[in-house]
């Protein structure tokens, strides 16, 4: 849940960064059925089998909560593996572009409103966290014309901690356990929102910075367009009356494409 897509790190069909029999079968497989892109389907597919498990029986039942958080366990587990394997081997697809940050956001978001409803995690928590993810997914797509922000240490740390914390709630604790899990879950909370106002002023920077590039691309391009039609006037000129009148012609809808094109940009 970290922004970038883990998936999404390097180009397919690029020589691996190790070598080894795995290197050159990840690279060969740069297609949907890839071992990074499995991965992220199994984690897909263990968000409804780690509800099931979470509920059976009630909800209250050790051990069925027990196995719920084995469910949860290898989902978080598997995050960390497909976006090792997609960063070393180049395993990049559209698929997992998409999927991957789904799946992280699905298992969060599915163990944090499952622990509400069964009244063992406040909905104020849940609700911070989940509204911090959709609005820095949404801001994402804000910039994502001019830049991509990067997923920074602080955002790694925020789901590291979402994870612990979220996985001890899932299990039943009691005692010093059951108080450790809170001061997580608050030490969770915290990373989120500072993570999320710092991701907010990154998208901002950047699409500012964006902005500023593309008008003053549209000023050399308006630039060039001028000197182009100042020389073309200059050689009708030399040509005589008629061609003048044939070329302020042509620089009448030269000088109109130009001023549109300046304004498409900005």
């Amino acid at each position: 849940m970290t922004g970038v897509p883990a998936s999404a790190a390097g180009g397919s069909g690029a020589k691996p960064v190790r070598g080894g029999k795995l290197g050159t079968a990840a690279v060969n497989q740069a297609s949907l059925w890839n071992i990074a892109n499995i991965l992220t389907m199994v984690r897909l597919l263990l968000v409804p089998g780690f509800v099931l498990l979470l509920f059976h029986d009630g909800g209250y039942d050790p051990v069925w909560r027990a196995f719920a958080w084995a469910a949860f366990a290898v989902a978080m587990i598997t995050d960390l593996f497909d976006g090792h394997l997609a960063r070393a081997y180049n395993l990049v697809t559209d698929f997992g572009k998409i999927a991957d940050p789904i799946a992280d956001k699905a298992i969060m978001g599915a163990a944090l409103v499952s622990l509400s409803v069964l009244g063992d995690l406040p909905w104020w928590i849940t609700g911070v966290i989940l509204a911090r993810e959709l609005g820095i997914t949404l801001m994402r797509f804000w910039v994502i014309r001019h830049a991509v922000i990067p997923a920074s240490r602080g955002g790694k740390l925020k789901t590291l901690a979402q994870g612990t914390a979220a996985g001890m709630y899932v299990l039943v604790l009691t005692g010093p356990l059951a108080t450790l899990r809170f001061w997580m879950m608050m030490v969770a909370v915290v990373l989120t929102v500072v993570t999320g106002l710092d991701y907010v002023r990154q998208a901002v920077v950047l699409r500012r910075q964006g902005l500023a590039a593309e008008r003053a691309a549209a000023a050399e391009r308006a630039a060039e367009a001028a000197e182009a039609l100042q020389a073309d006037a200059g050689t009708a000129a030399e040509a005589g009356p008629a061609a003048g009148a044939v070329a302020g012609v042509k620089d009448v809808h030269a000088a109109a494409e130009a001023r549109d094109a300046a304004e498409a940009e900005r």
